[in-house]
């Protein structure tokens, strides 16, 4: 689906994106993070925190592409996730160390993976079969939506 060039111009974007992240929350107050700006849309820290859990699910996702013939990927409730306890406090150092290791890992893996594996499918019960091309695009430009949405948040404050 995609060229090397591409695939590697994703993986590069996902590699960036601790320090993007990092960036753009930094240096905000406890208030700037856990405040609801925008009405029916998350605050700054369960935006950080859902990209931890996210991108642990599918860089498990990922995993068991590679390792697996055809594996179920199994779905969650995001919402039900960014409202528990771990996901609304302000503290956003476990959940920035995560994404930090994670991407590293990940990104590693990905770069060793050969030309094949990327055609390697998975299937998830709510959207059906999913390639790593999939993936690879989903999640390259996931955690850079939600510096966006982090953006746009604080762009609202009053």
């Amino acid at each position: 689906m995609f060229t090397r060039e591409e695939r590697q111009a994703m993986i590069d974007r996902m590699r960036r994106l601790p320090d993007d992240l990092e960036a753009c929350v930094a240096g905000l107050t406890d208030e700037q993070l856990t405040t609801h700006y925008l009405e029916g849309e998350w605050t700054v820290a369960q935006n950080v925190h859902h990209v931890a859990d996210s991108h642990m699910n599918s860089y498990t996702r990922f995993k068991l592409i590679v390792t697996e013939d055809n594996p179920a990927l199994k779905p969650y409730d995001q919402d039900v996730w960014a409202a528990m306890a771990d996901a609304s406090q302000p503290d956003l150092s476990t959940s920035l160390s995560i994404i930090r290791g994670l991407h590293a890992r990940w990104t590693q893996m990905l770069d060793g993976l050969p030309d094949d594996a990327w055609a390697r499918i998975g299937f998830h019960p709510e959207i059906g079969g999913v390639t790593l091309d999939d993936l690879l695009e989903i999640y390259s430009q996931h955690g850079h939506g939600h510096i966006d949405q982090i953006t746009r948040t604080l762009a609202a404050q009053k």
